[in-house]
């Protein structure tokens, strides 16, 4: 009677296999009675060799996993500290302020920024096709105080004309010689002590205590145009304009980052060949790249925020407490959900200077209240130019309401105006 029981449960052994062929089978997960009649021990080959299968992958995954990740921060840390060197710093600027410390003015509101950006028209290295060089010196060619608030949730940039009569003080020139104070037009003092001469002849001009600094030059500017893939502008006639190197047709179209350059710095060509009217065009444009960065989500998108922080900080100048990546991270990520509206531009009020109507001059007490304002931290409201005109009253005055201090209005746009419906 056990001679006719079977080896396994139930199913009668093939005669043909041998037994080594039983064997093979019990170690590929056949099943093996016990005495009970009860499997005792069962492998099955569909379970655990590819569960040691899924641990082999497994663990070439993770090392995988572990080499893309040290190739990615490598990558990463090889990026970073090349846009950190990219950006220049200039600490003789700091060395010359500490000088003069006791006579700049102090921090009003400790949380808000002010910042001084000057785009340098020095014409050397590639600079030099765009114009004559004056004597190996440089000029700004345009200066931008910008106002970072406390509460982070607007920025103003407030723009110096270059031919504006202000109050040089005494600087050292980079020859080590001093100049003499004098009266003369804003641009000189960046040719006569650079920036730390720019920076005292605006701080005593205004009041304002000037935190930071950077300096711009051409073709800075240039890439980071092309980094955002060129920037949107309309054109009522066409321009031929070879001084700014600047041929283009009327109507919308993109501008490269070369035609943007000589966009915002063509004086004869445009509008009535004024400075003023260059700023305001300087101002719209400017405003346009940063709504074209925000629109683009650049900003947050690393491989294309990547070529804009490249072209910038090759372009930048900057005081040590700028000269880092970390430090204009922490600056641009403070601003970086303000809305564009609320990113605003307009000039100091000037008018023409009496003695010299080729020059500028502040219009007071306007001019003094726009200083108080960011120099206190308070609210500075811009509008258009022909909505501004609307406001006025009899007085010549902005009135933005009925009571009985209005808040000051001062004409200019915001970033979110669109350059073809100007």
């Amino acid at each position: 009677m056990d001679a006719d029981v079977t080896e396994s449960a139930g199913t009668p052994p093939d005669p043909d296999h041998s037994a080594a062929d039983k064997d093979d089978d019990t170690s590929r997960g056949e099943s093996q009675d016990g005495p009970d009649g009860k499997a005792s021990r069962v492998r099955w080959r569909d379970e655990a060799v590819p569960a040691r299968r899924r641990r082999h992958w497994v663990r070439w995954a993770a090392l995988a996993a572990s080499f893309l990740v040290l190739v990615a921060a490598g990558v990463g840390w090889r990026l970073y500290r090349k846009l950190d060197s990219n950006i220049r710093t200039d600490t003789s600027v700091s060395a010359e302020l500490r000088a003069y410390e006791k006579e700049r003015p102090p921090s009003v509101v400790h949380e808000a920024q002010n910042i001084l950006l000057i785009g340098s028209d020095s014409r050397a290295g590639d600079n030099r096709k765009y114009g004559r060089s004056y004597g190996g010196s440089q000029r700004s060619d345009t200066t931008i105080l910008l106002h970072l608030p406390a509460d982070r949730k607007s920025v103003t940039a407030m723009s110096l004309p270059r031919d504006l009569m202000a109050e040089i003080p005494s600087c050292r020139a980079s020859d080590g010689k001093r100049t003499n104070k004098q009266f003369a037009q804003f641009n000189w003092a960046f040719e006569f002590g650079g920036t730390a001469c720019t920076i005292r002849t605006v701080e005593r001009m205004t009041g304002i205590r000037i935190d930071h600094y950077m300096v711009v030059d051409f073709n800075g500017f240039k890439d980071m145009v092309d980094a955002v893939d060129g920037v949107e502008v309309c054109l009522k006639e066409p321009i031929d304009d070879p001084d700014a190197h600047l041929k283009l047709r009327a109507g919308r179209q993109k501008l490269d980052g070369e035609e943007a350059l000589g966009y915002v710095r063509a004086r004869k060509s445009l509008g009535n060949g004024s400075d003023t009217d260059r700023m305001d065009r300087q101002q719209r444009f400017l405003g346009a790249l940063v709504n074209k960065v925000q629109s683009n989500g650049v900003l947050l998108n690393p491989t294309r925020l990547y070529p804009v922080l490249d072209a910038a900080t090759k372009s930048l100048t900057t005081d040590p407490g700028l000269d880092s990546l970390k430090d204009l991270y922490a600056l641009v990520r403070g601003v970086r959900d303000v809305p564009t509206d609320k990113v605003q531009f307009l000039t100091v009020p000037r008018q023409p200077y009496a003695a010299d109507p080729n020059r500028d001059e502040l219009v007071q007490p306007d001019a003094a209240k726009l200083f108080k304002q960011l120099r206190q931290d308070a609210p500075v409201t811009v509008v258009p130019a022909d909505e501004l005109a609307r406001r006025k009253n009899g007085n010549g005055h902005a009135s933005e309401s009925t009571s009985p201090t209005p808040t000051p209005t001062y004409s200019g746009n915001n970033a979110a105006a669109d350059l073809c419906k100007q």
